[in-house]
C-alpha cells in the first residue's frame, strides 16, 4: 500500500521521501507542474534518458479515459442529465484534472521502471 501512496503523492521510488515535483502547477494560470531533476533526499535521477517520459503520455491518456467513462456513467445513468450537459461536465472535469494526470502519470511511469 505504501507504493501506491508514493505514486499518488509523487514521491521518489528509491527512498519514498523526496518529491518528484517541486510544484503542483495551476491549470487556471496555464502553469504545468515543475519536475525536479533529482531527488532531494537520495539524489536519485528521475529522467533516465532523453524521451523517457514519452510512455507517460499513454498512461495519462488511460487515466483521462477512465475519468471520462466514470463521469459519463455517473452523470448519464445515475443523474440522468441531457447529452450536452454530460459532455460539458466531462470536458470541464478533464481540463481540471489535467495537471493531476500529468503528475500522476509521470509518477506511475517512474515507479514502473524502478528496479530495486
Amino acid at each position: 500500500m505504501s507504493k501506491v501512496l508514493n505514486v499518488v503523492q509523487c514521491k521518489c521510488p528509491n527512498c519514498g521521501k523526496g518529491k518528484v515535483f517541486s510544484g503542483q502547477g495551476n491549470i487556471f494560470l496555464f502553469k504545468m507542474p515543475k519536475m525536479n531533476e533529482r531527488c532531494s533526499e537520495c539524489n536519485f535521477k528521475f529522467e533516465k534518458e532523453t524521451g523517457f517520459f514519452f510512455g507517460a503520455m499513454f498512461v495519462s491518456y488511460a487515466l483521462a479515459v477512465a475519468q471520462m467513462i466514470a463521469c459519463f456513467v455517473l452523470f448519464w445513468y445515475f443523474v440522468d442529465l441531457s447529452p450536452m450537459r454530460v459532455f460539458s461536465i466531462i470536458a470541464i472535469i478533464t481540463i481540471l484534472l489535467s495537471t493531476f494526470n500529468f503528475r500522476v502519470s509521470r509518477s506511475i511511469w517512474i515507479h514502473l521502471f524502478y528496479k530495486v
